[in-house]
C-alpha cells in the first residue's frame, strides 16, 4: 500500500489540518474521514478509486493524529464528538467547499454525522459505517448485554489514570491488539499497520484520545467552545441527507444491526448494507465497496 503522500496544511478553526488531496480541483468533492486508532491510510485505496472517477478527494488528520496540531497551547485537548464535527465543518469553510459527500467510519464517521444531522446543507449524502454514529451521552452510563460490555472493555480502561499510562507507555501495543480484535478476519501486515502508527505519535494522541473516551460517558466536562453542539445534539437529531449505511459482519466493536434498527434516526433516503467478513476498519479492507458506494451518492447528488 502506497504512502498517501505529499500533504498539504491549511487552519482551520482551531486546527493546522493536515490532509490530503486527490483528483480534479473542480469535481464533486468527497470527504474521507477516519477513525481511531487508525489514520488517513484507511482510505490509501479508496481515494485513487474516487480521484479517478473524478472527484475532489479530501482526506484529513483528525485532531491528535499525523501532522494535524492545534494552533494554540490554550485550547482543550478535546475529543468530543462536537469537536469532531466542528472541525469538520471548519475545514469545508476553509476550502471554500459548500457542499460535499462525507463519508467516514468510528470518529470519523461520527464527525461525518454530526454535520450532516446540524448542518445538512453542507452535506451532499453520507457514508455511515455503523448507522447512526452519534452518541447518545444521557444514557451513556445505562448498563448494555455482557457481550456487548465486553466488547467496550478498552473504553473502561481508558477511562481511569492506569489507561492513560498505558496508552501512553503502550500505544503501539495497544492499538496493535484492537486492530486484530476489531477486524478478526483482516490480515494486514506489519508494514500497513506500521503506517498507520505513526500517526499516534502526535503529541496530543493521548489526551485527545483520553478525553473522548471519557467525555462519551460524561466523566469529564467539554470544551466550553462546543457546548450549543453538544446541546443540539442530545436531543439525537435526525439525519435528513441521503444516506449508505454500513455494518460489518465481524466488526469486533458493535455487532451488526438491521436496518429498522436505526430507521427512526433518518428521516430522508437511506439504504443499511451488511458486509459479510468485514471488521471495523471497512474502507481499508473492502476499499472497492466503501468507494462505491460513496460514488453511488455522488452521482445521485448531481
Amino acid at each position: 500500500m502506497p504512502a498517501m503522500e505529499p500533504l498539504h496544511t491549511l487552519r482551520a478553526g482551531v486546527l493546522e489540518v493536515a490532509i490530503h488531496q486527490s483528483g480534479p480541483a473542480d469535481g464533486p468533492p468527497v470527504f474521507l474521514m477516519h477513525g481511531f486508532p487508525y489514520d488517513i491510510h484507511a482510505y490509501a485505496e479508496v481515494s485513487p478509486l474516487l480521484a479517478q472517477a473524478g472527484c475532489r478527494v479530501v482526506v484529513p488528520y483528525l485532531r491528535g493524529f499525523g501532522p494535524t496540531r492545534f494552533l494554540s497551547p490554550a485550547t482543550p485537548r478535546s475529543g468530543e464528538q462536537a469537536a469532531l464535527g466542528a472541525d469538520l465543518l471548519a475545514l469545508l469553510d476553509a476550502l471554500r467547499v459548500p457542499r460535499a459527500v462525507l463519508a467516514g467510519y468510528d470518529w470519523g464517521g461520527r464527525a461525518a454525522c454530526v454535520v450532516a444531522a446540524l448542518w445538512p446543507d453542507r452535506c451532499a449524502g453520507l457514508v455511515s459505517y455503523n448507522s447512526y454514529n452519534l452518541q447518545h451521552i444521557a444514557r451513556a452510563m445505562e448498563p448494555d448485554t455482557p457481550a456487548n460490555e465486553h466488547r467496550l472493555w478498552y473504553q473502561y480502561y481508558f477511562h481511569s489514570e492506569r489507561g492513560r499510562a498505558g496508552l501512553a507507555q503502550h500505544r503501539r501495543a495497544l492499538t496493535r491488539l484492537l486492530w486484530q480484535l476489531w477486524s478478526p478476519s483482516w490480515r494486514f501486515d506489519d508494514a500497513s499497520f506500521e503506517r498507520s502508527a505513526a500517526a499516534f505519535d502526535n503529541p496530543d494522541f493521548v489526551e485527545v484520545v483520553i478525553h473522548s473516551y471519557r467525555h462519551r460517558f460524561g466523566l469529564v466536562p467539554g470544551d466550553p467552545a462546543y457546548a450549543a453542539i453538544e446541546r443540539q445534539l442530545a436531543a439525537q437529531p435526525p439525519i435528513a441527507v441521503p444516506t449508505i449505511s454500513f455494518d460489518g459482519g465481524d466488526d469486533g466493536v458493535r455487532e451488526p444491526a438491521p436496518a429498522e434498527a436505526f430507521a427512526h434516526r433518518f428521516t430522508g433516503a437511506r439504504s443499511h448494507r451488511i458486509v459479510p467478513g468485514v471488521g471495523h476498519n471497512m474502507p481499508q479492507e473492502v476499499p472497492r465497496v466503501f468507494a462505491d458506494a460513496v460514488l453511488e451518492l455522488v452521482r445521485s447528488s448531481r
